[in-house]
């Protein structure tokens, strides 16, 4: 399928989108592989609720252990995670793995991207530049390193990451926290695919983690189809059916 059609079926499926449910017949996706990434202070894990509604509507997901220690190394693991699928694949990062997102989905088997709460840099760009144009926002300040690894302070964990989690799930998630490198911070991105395939962005309007205003000025900048939920970083978790609706449209 070349990318002119793929986007005319897209946009045939979100004008499909705006009728009643028992007025549309539900269709099997066009695309049925998905790849999930996952980006700081995570594992594969925080896409636990969103892969069963994935499931439940035919995909084939596969969520990536993101090993947190180069961007490149970040990379390889989901170029490697691409080469195993069958056919064209949705491509979703949430957070900082926005950045891997940007970068291995030159792969040719990912047919669109998907961004939730997740950075979008374009090529070469330096994030953390772009950032401080804008509010810092709160869980920057409880980020604490023991060496070359980093990791969120339980406080900010559950205050600026996982904010409209109860705090027994917030705790559970901080549990199994991965700490990241330093050097994964010092990685910029080759290539900005989203100026050459089909893009959705989940802005999270309650975030303490990404400025919100930031996420929409990526949103923008990138021409993306864009939703904005109430939630707090973690929307994966506390909105997954919104999450999951919004991956099956770029599915088709």
């Amino acid at each position: 399928m070349d990318r002119r059609t793929f986007v005319s079926l897209t946009a045939a499926t979100a004008a499909s989108s705006l009728l009643p449910r028992s007025a549309v017949a539900q269709p099997t996706p066009l695309t049925k592989n998905v790849v999930l990434v996952h980006g700081l202070f995570a594992d594969g894990s925080s896409w636990s609720e969103v892969i069963p509604r994935l499931q439940a509507a035919g995909l084939n997901v596969t969520s990536v252990q993101n090993p947190l220690t180069t961007l490149a190394e970040a990379v390889d693991a989901a170029l490697r995670a691409l080469d195993r699928q069958n056919g064209s694949t949705i491509l979703v990062g949430h957070s900082f793995s926005g950045m891997i997102v940007t970068e291995a989905g030159v792969h040719p088997k990912v047919s669109a991207l998907v961004y939730v709460a997740a950075r979008a840099p374009d090529a070469g760009e330096d994030y953390t530049a772009l950032a401080k144009t804008f509010p810092t926002p709160p869980a920057s300040a409880g980020i604490i390193f023991d060496g070359d690894e980093g990791r969120l302070s339980e406080e900010a964990f559950l205050r600026d990451f996982a904010g409209d989690l109860p705090e027994a799930r917030a705790r559970a998630l901080f549990a199994v926290q991965w700490p990241f490198h330093k050097a994964l911070l010092a990685g910029k991105t080759t290539h900005a695919v989203w100026r050459s395939k089909p893009s959705w962005y989940a802005v999270s309007t309650e975030d303490r983690t990404i400025d919100p205003s930031l996420q929409r000025f990526m949103a923008k900048r990138m021409g993306a189809k864009t939703i904005e939920v109430k939630a707090s970083h973690v929307s994966l978790i506390s909105q997954p059916e919104t999450i999951a609706r919004l991956i099956l449209e770029a599915a088709g």
